[in-house]
Parts: structure tokens; C-alpha cells; sequence
């Protein structure tokens, strides 16, 4: 236990979902606050338990009583009843479980193979210093699905650019966790392919599987589930069974009974199912009377392997206990094994037909019996049939004829429920966790009957819109695919391919994309939509040319070009049609003009004529989303042209039209990539404020909650200009675990805040922090972005605080017309202006001239205007006018730069510089030699190691 801190009743909270094992996000889901919110009480444990990651932290959470003191509890269902016996069967398989990496519970339905698992389970929780996890497989029906069940259990949820799968075992690849996957025998196939990639990739893991046919993977040791013992001299599990469940159905039997109960046992085989359902009869039947009742069924269960007869012997206990219940109870008992998980009266009576009350008495009884399970929940008293007595109900159904109306009635149950989820506002997480396994199961048989085509479509459609909000997006992106399949009008067809396209490009899917849009086009030809069709494979091309980053095949030049022809052909003089092809060719002048060795003065004022005729045709059509996409073109081009202020305001504009939107995964798409662009923009105009905003919106966005490093990346950035060392600390924790999860990915768009975070560690003077965030960024972006762009501008930063001008002077030797396309758009005001003051600080003969150059440059950036102005004010030995400046550094909101003017003007002023760097968490900072400008000693700050030469 923690007690050597205090810490908050809420940090409290966090921790234990820390140990655990949850995600930022899903501790955020499960607390309702945000993820920010998260964020900061981490960081806050972290520093007073004084460990150094999340991993130790979660070693630090609250043990329960008895527990080992440094292994998370296992996340294991809790037992409603007691475990008996077993002790030779637990010894054995916990064994077996310590010498291989993965064991499979064989036996058939009944012998008790889960209860043993969870016992096991939690007796070897110790073992395991990142926890055990319980995965129940019994609602699963797709084999696709096996990842999303274990996603769902562990905590954990699908990274944006990866499937499930591969999200998963990524998660899991450190980590030293025992897998409980619980009844893998309708999903086998799933199963192992699952485990194969699992074990593969996480060398520490261990699965414990429980099934009625071993998995078949090249790590499995099988244990064969033996039934309880019977001896009648000594001990007897089931004997004591019986005793157990008898007492506490109210009837204790006396110890001398003992041999009549192991006869009843003896015919029941021993299968712990059968020899509870029979024990909970004991109150009403006594012994003898359970004796009668079984002697004529058991008779009849002769011949056949031993194995069979141990099938048998369960369908017999379950075949008496059904004869023995009323026919209301029995037709009650049979309708509600349609639903595989947890369901109220309230939802029995619709599906199993009958008045609440009537219903909820009738599943009373079936508790009694120990037919059902119930448990308490948020939403009320719930009740469930274990696997083997739900798929009797089943077959009992079948055998009454009952079971394509039952089904029916549950698909429009679950459709009902689905629709109103979609419909609703807010948080719909939790109703949909109560009702997902349901709605899978629903579909999975309607898509399968002709006659439910329609509500099987309508089933698609919304598990999809619901799996998307719920972050499940592979799973969303497949039922969009589902819907379409199962659409009888191809307009519908249509729209469902392009939802699915739209959530292919979240998934960063860029040859998804392609495929599905390129089908809708021809359904919408098949439907007689043929400016639709245009509109589609102008998107084609167009998608292409804005995320070229998304694909692995690359769109030749030629096919783009054919794409927009063909699309034009098709279009007429529709308006929408018109816009999108307006739009396509926008996106392949800009790609021209990126592609260019340099500026050229024709090429990029046809550019954004071009792009401002897409958003012209765009706004005609009343249609945002269309709108966005042109206006990020028109972004782009006005960046490409060195227009840091147009860009900005474009990209601002977009940011406004988005914001009422509806929550669709197009809409999603183009909010991300927006909420990106406009924090670059605001950072390239020095709108510190601004680019914190829009940054932290993109950093608290659910869809990229997986993806720490993209979701944070520039956050860190604004918030190093910024000089907020406290939220750095934070923030880049999130992102250095999230991207080592990813596999360590070398992304280029990731180079800017890893280089951020290593100017910050540089300036608080952490050499190992700063050694290791800077190995970290030449292994993200070894590009000449890196060597001459942004890596340039923080490494100024670093040096002119460690008062290495000269080396600053050198590191930004190149004048920007040099390299403009790695200093346009966010970098070159902030180049230029540090550039002056490197020469400045440096006393370079043409400081005067690069200073003038600046100004006309950075005019309008407050930021890079004060840095400009307080390199004036130095060259010119101006002290009202260096001070002024800090005071336009405090309204910019960059209070790093404001404390370092403090210093740079010496006197009582630099004290007052030297503690704000301190508060802020800098090192002090080393002063030049510029006695020429002014009576100033050098800085008390020692010389440090010049930073690398990046790329």
C-alpha cells in the first residue's frame, strides 16, 4: 500500500486504474474527466512516489489484502460462489502453466474447466509483474473479433494505423501478463491465429485457455479437466459440492448422508454443472427424490466413449432439471438463451414476450434453480445463463419451433436499442459496452436470413456509427463494408462505402480509402447517381494528393490524372461534381509545385487560384466537409508561397466551419487534420495561445487516445516555445511511451516535438534526458527538415542559452532562401528572427542588414517580433527598448524568452531573469562576451557540450 505520501482521494483513483493497467483514456472514460486531467494527476504520482515512469507507478498502486506487495491485482471476474476442492487438478495446471508459455484447459461443457482457470488464475497472479487479465470468449462470434474481446478486457484500444490485432500485441510486447481466455471452442480458428501473433511478439506473456477441443498453435500444452473426484472412502470434491450447494439453497445435509450423495454424484459423473443443478434441488426433493428422478433420464444415457457419457450425464441433469420446471418457465428459459450477455427483465419480456413483472418473477425462479446467474449492475439486477445451459436453451428452442421467431424478436430488440444509442447525445460508451455483444450476435444471425435483410442492414449500419464513437474503428470501417453488402439499393450501397472509406483514412488506411471510394463510384452508377460516381473518383484523386503519407501504394501520376478526366466526363455541370474535381486538380498543381526545386514565381500564384476556385465551387454546395478539404489545399499553397498569415486565417476559417459538424467519420477526419493544421499555422504566426488551444483539442481528441505521440506531438512543440517546462514533463511522457508501443516508428511529422523536448531537457540542463530525447529524434527524422529546418531553430535556442552564439551563428549559416522549403510555413519567422539575433550576439558584420531583413519578415509575429526587436536594442545598447520587449514576450504568452530578455539586460534586471528561469525549471543561463554593446559581464553559467549536428 501507498502511505508514505499524501496523495489525493482522485489521485488515489487514477493510481489503481494505473495498476491495472488502463490507458490514459480509458481511466479518463471510466472517471469522466479528461484525459488532460489524466494527464496531470500522472505526472503528479509520478513526482511524489518518485518513480521514474507509468510501469514503476503501477507497481506503486493499492494492493488488496493478502497480495504480494509490488504485483498489480488481477483483473479476474469475482466467483458467486465458493471454489471446492480441486487441489491436485490446481497443483497440476499451475505447474503447467509455470513451465510453458501456453495451456489449454481441455474438457467438455460442465466439468468445470472456467472456475478452475479463474482458481489458477488467481493463485498465480503473483507470478505476473504486469498483471492477469479474464477474456470471456462466450460472446464473441466472429473469429475477427478474438482481438477486440481481449482489447476490451486488458483496457486497451485500436492505434490509429494498425489493426486490433496488431494494437494489442503491440501493447502487450513488454509485458510479463498472464491471459485467461476463457471458452475458445466456437472461435478456435480465431483463436489461434490470435495467439500465434500474440506469443510471437510478446515473449514474457503467458495464456491459460480454456476450451472443449485443444487450439492447435505451436506453443500449446494441453491439460485434460478430469471431473471431480468420487472416491467414497477418504475425500470427495464432488461430494463436498453437492454439500456446499445444497446448504446454501437452504437444506445442510447430515456427514452420514455422505454415500447416498456420492451415488447421486456417481451418476452425474462427477460434472460439476450437473451436480449443482442437482444440489439445488435438494431442498425441494431431498436425496431420495433426486435419486428417482435421475434413475429413468440416466438410464437412457448408455453407450459411447466415457467422454460422451460425461456430455450426457450434463444434458441429463439438464434435461431433469428442465422437466422439473413449470412450462412458463421452461418457455421462458429457452427464449432468453438468444442473449449472450448479461440482460434485465425489462429486456426478456421484450424479447421472450410477456408482461415485466410476470417475466421478472419467472427468471427468479430460474436463479433458484441455478439456472441462471444474477448480478447487480448500474442499470439494475442482471441476469445470465452459463454457456452450457445457454446453448441448451438453444437447441430447446430449435426443438419447439420457437427459434427463428425468438431471434427475430432479439434482432428487433437489439436494433431498437442500437438505433436509440445512435440517436443519442453524449457519452454513449457504457450503453454500448451493456449491449455490444449482443448486437454483434443479433447480426451475425440476420445476415445470414434473407428475410431479415432489411433489419440486418439496419444492424450494420449502426454498430457501425456505434463501434466508430466508441473508438473501435477497424471494427467500424467493417460494418460500414457489412451494411454495404447487405444494401438492396446501391444509393445506400454508396454512402456506406464512403463511411467506410472516411473511417479508412482515421485508421490511416490511405489504399482502404482508395478501394472503397472507387466501389462507391460504381454503385452510385449502378443507382443512376453519376455525378455522385464523379464526385467519388474526384475524391479518389484527390485523397491521394492531401494524404499521400496514408498510403503503401503510391497513386501514379497517370491514374490521378485519368481519375480527374473521368470524373469531369462524368460530373457535367453538377455543382458538387464541378467542386470536386476543382478540388483534385488543386491537389495535383500543389503536389507539382512541392515537388519543384524551388520557388517558382508562375507556378504558385496558379496554385492558389487554383485552390481558391475549389473553395469557391466548395462553399456553392452548402457542403463543409467539401468545403474543409478545399480550404486545406488553399492552406497548403499559401503556405508553399511563404504567406504565413493567409495560411493562418484559411486554416482558422476551416477550424470555424468544422465546429458544428455533425460527429461523423468524415467529419472526424477533417476535424483531426484541421485541428493539426491550425495549431502548425498559429505557430508559424507566433499565436502561442492559439496553437496551446487548438493543440490541446487535438491532444484530448477520444479518436487518437491510443496514439499518444501523434495526439501530443504538437502540444510540446507550442508549449516549448512557450517555456512551459511543467506540462513538457508531463505531455512527453505520454508521448515517449505511446510512441515505444507503436514500434518506435521513424515519422518525420514526429521530429518537431521530439526535438522540442530535448531543447527543454537541453535548457533545464538534464544531459541524460537531453542525450536520450535527442537519440530518440534522429531515429524519428533524420530529413534535412531536421538538419535545416526546426532542428536548426531549437538548437539556437540552446546554444544562445548556453551563450554559444558563435555555434549558433554557424548552425544557421544558410540563408533562407537556401532552404525555403524546410523553413516555410511555421519555421521561417521564427529562422529568420533567431537568425538576427545569433548575429547579432555573435557581433557578426552584417547583424545590421539581417536584422533589417527580419523585420519585414516577421512583421505581425508578436513572438519573432520581439525577438527581433531585442536583438535591435542590444546592437544599439537600447535598455528601455530591450525591456520593453520582455513585456511583449509576457503578452505573446512566451514567458521563456521574457526571462531571458531580463537577463540579457543585465543588473538587477538579470536577477530578476535569473530567478523567473529558475521558477519556470531552466538552468541559468550563460551570457556572450558583448561588453561592445553594453557594460555586461559574462554569465555565471558554465559552457556545456554543443549539441549534435542533426539529420
Amino acid at each position: 500500500m501507498v502511505t508514505e505520501v499524501e496523495i489525493s482521494p482522485r489521485e488515489a483513483e487514477v493510481l489503481e486504474l494505473v495498476g491495472a493497467h488502463l490507458s490514459n483514456a480509458e481511466i479518463a472514460a471510466r472517471l469522466c474527466i479528461s484525459v488532460r486531467t489524466v494527464e496531470s494527476h500522472v505526472s503528479s504520482l509520478l513526482r511524489k512516489l518518485e518513480v521514474p515512469d507509468r510501469r514503476a507507478l503501477a507497481r506503486r498502486a493499492p494492493e488488496p489484502a493478502d497480495a504480494g506487495p509490488s504485483h498489480p491485482a488481477p483483473v479476474l471476474p469475482a466467483p458467486l460462489t465458493s471454489f471446492v476442492g480441486r487441489v491436485s487438478e490446481r497443483i497440476e495446471l499451475t505447474g503447467m502453466l509455470k513451465a510453458h508459455r501456453q495451456v489449454t484447459a481441455v474438457g467438455p461443457g460442465g466439468v468445470g474447466k472456467t472456475r478452475l482457470a479463474l482458481a489458477v488464475a488467481a493463485e498465480a497472479a503473483g507470478e505476473y509483474s504486469d498483471g492477469v487479465w479474464f477474456v470471456d470468449l462466450v460472446p464473441v462470434t466472429d473469429p475477427d473479433l478474438i482481438a477486440t474481446a481481449v482489447a476490451g478486457a486488458v483496457g486497451l484500444g485500436e492505434q490509429p494505423g494498425r489493426d486490433m490485432t496488431e494494437s494489442v500485441v503491440a501493447a502487450l510486447a513488454d509485458r510479463h501478463a498472464l491471459l485467461v481466455l476463457d471458452n475458445c471452442e466456437h472461435v478456435v480458428d480465431g483463436v489461434a491465429l490470435f495467439l500465434e501473433r500474440l506469443l510471437a511478439t510478446c515473449p514474457r506473456g503467458a495464456v491459460l485457455a480454456t476450451s472443449r477441443a485443444r487450439l492447435m498453435v505451436p506453443f500449446e500444452r494441453v491439460y485434460p479437466v478430469p471431473p471431480l473426484s468420487l472416491a467414497v472412502d477418504g475425500e470427495s470434491d464432488a461430494v463436498a459440492l453437492f454439500m456446499e450447494r445444497a446448504a446454501a439453497v437452504g437444506r445442510s445435509l447430515d456427514p452420514a448422508l455422505r454415500d447416498q450423495i456420492a451415488s447421486i454424484c456417481d451418476r452425474l459423473d462427477g460434472m460439476a454443472l450437473a451436480i449443482e443443478l442437482a444440489a439445488a434441488r435438494c431442498s425441494t426433493l431431498g436425496l431420495d427424490g433426486i435419486t428417482a428422478a435421475l434413475s429413468h433420464p440416466l438410464r437412457m444415457l448408455t453407450g459411447g466413449s466415457r467422454a460422451d457419457e460425461r456430455h450426457r450425464s450434463v444434458r441429463g441433469a439438464l434435461d431433469w432439471s428442465h422437466a422439473l420446471l413449470e412450462p412458463a418457465d421452461r418457455a421462458l428459459l429457452r427464449r432468453v438463451s438468444v442473449f449472450v450477455a448479461p440482460f434485465t427483465a425489462v429486456a426478456a419480456a421484450a424479447v421472450a414476450g410477456g408482461e415485466e413483472g410476470v417475466v421478472a418473477e419467472g427468471l427468479a425462479r430460474l436463479a433458484e434453480q441455478s439456472l441462471l446467474v444474477v448480478t447487480a449492475s448500474p442499470g439494475g439486477t442482471e441476469y445470465r445463463a452459463l454457456e452450457t445451459i445457454r446453448q441448451y436453451g438453444v437447441e430447446r428452442l430449435s426443438e419447439a419451433g420457437e427459434l427463428v421467431d425468438a431471434r427475430s424478436r432479439h434482432v428487433r430488440w437489439c436494433l431498437a436499442r442500437a438505433a436509440g444509442l445512435a440517436a443519442a447525445r453524449g457519452d454513449r460508451r457504457a450503453g454500448f459496452d451493456a449491449v455490444a455483444d449482443d448486437l454483434r450476435a443479433a447480426l451475425a444471425w440476420a445476415a445470414g436470413q434473407p428475410e431479415q435483410r432489411t433489419d440486418a442492414y439496419g444492424l450494420a449500419r449502426h454498430l457501425a456509427e456505434l463501434t466508430f464513437v466508441r473508438n473501435l474503428i477497424g471494427e467500424s470501417q467493417g460494418r460500414y463494408e457489412q451494411a454495404a453488402a447487405l444494401a438492396d439499393d446501391p444509393a445506400a450501397v454508396a454512402s456506406m462505402l464512403r463511411h467506410a472509406a472516411a473511417v479508412a483514412s482515421c485508421r490511416m488506411h490511405g489504399d482502404d480509402m482508395y478501394r472503397l471510394r472507387r466501389a462507391a463510384a460504381d454503385a452510385a452508377r449502378r443507382s443512376g447517381d453519376t455525378a455522385g460516381a464523379a464526385c467519388d473518383l474526384a475524391t479518389v484523386a484527390a485523397n491521394a494528393y492531401r494524404f499521400s503519407g496514408k498510403f503503401v501504394r503510391k497513386l501514379p501520376q497517370e491514374e490521378a490524372v485519368a481519375l480527374i478526366t473521368q470524373a469531369r466526363e462524368l460530373g457535367g455541370d453538377d455543382p458538387a461534381a464541378q467542386a470536386a474535381v476543382a478540388l483534385a486538380e488543386a491537389g495535383r498543381a500543389l503536389t507539382e509545385l512541392g515537388a519543384a526545386p524551388g520557388l517558382n514565381d508562375d507556378a504558385v500564384p496558379m496554385t492558389i487560384a487554383r485552390a481558391e476556385r475549389a473553395v469557391e465551387l466548395a462553399h456553392r454546395t452548402d457542403d463543409p466537409l467539401a468545403e474543409s478539404a478545399a480550404l486545406d489545399t488553399l492552406t497548403c499553397a499559401q503556405s508553399w508561397a511563404g504567406d504565413t498569415f493567409a495560411a493562418a486565417g484559411t486554416a482558422r476559417r476551416r477550424i470555424t466551419l468544422l465546429s458544428s459538424t455533425p460527429d461523423t467519420p468524415a467529419g472526424t477526419h477533417e476535424l483531426i487534420e484541421a485541428l493539426g493544421e491550425a495549431t502548425e499555422a498559429s505557430l508559424g504566426t507566433g499565436d502561442l495561445p492559439g496553437a496551446r488551444r487548438w493543440a490541446r483539442q487535438l491532444a484530448d481528441h477520444p479518436l487518437l487516445a491510443e496514439v499518444g505521440h501523434r495526439a501530443t506531438g504538437w502540444l510540446l512543440v507550442a508549449d516549448t516555445l512557450a517555456g512551459n517546462v511543467e506540462e513538457i514533463l508531463t505531455g512527453s511522457i505520454r508521448f515517449l511511451d505511446a510512441w515505444q508501443r507503436a514500434g518506435r516508428p521513424a515519422m518525420s511529422v514526429l521530429g518537431p516535438p521530439a526535438a522540442a523536448v530535448a531543447t527543454i531537457h537541453g535548457l533545464r540542463d538534464d544531459q541524460d534526458a537531453w542525450r536520450e530525447w535527442s537519440a530518440v529524434l534522429n531515429q524519428l527524422d533524420p530529413s534535412p527538415g531536421n538538419t535545416c529546418g526546426y532542428g536548426a531553430v531549437f538548437d539556437a535556442m540552446l546554444l544562445l542559452h548556453r551563450g554559444q552564439a558563435p555555434e549558433a551563428l554557424e548552425r544557421m549559416a544558410p540563408e533562407p532562401g537556401e532552404v525555403w522549403q524546410w523553413v516555410t510555413w511555421i519555421w521561417l519567422h521564427w529562422y529568420v528572427a533567431l537568425r538576427a539575433e545569433t548575429a547579432v550576439l555573435a557581433r557578426s558584420s552584417d547583424a545590421g542588414d539581417r536584422l533589417a531583413e527580419a523585420r519585414t519578415i516577421v512583421a505581425g509575429n508578436p513572438v519573432a517580433t520581439a525577438i527581433v526587436e531585442r536583438a535591435q536594442a542590444l546592437l544599439d545598447n537600447d535598455q528601455e527598448r530591450l525591456l520593453a520587449t520582455a513585456d511583449a514576450f509576457d503578452t505573446a504568452g512566451c514567458r521563456y524568452q521574457s526571462a531571458r530578455t531580463l537577463v540579457l539586460a543585465g543588473g538587477d534586471h538579470a536577477a530578476r531573469g535569473a530567478a523567473a528561469l529558475a521558477d519556470l525549471g531552466f538552468a541559468p543561463m550563460a551570457l556572450p562576451r558583448i561588453t561592445s554593446y553594453g557594460n555586461r559581464q559574462a554569465g555565471s553559467g558554465r559552457r556545456r557540450a554543443d549539441p549534435p549536428r542533426r539529420g
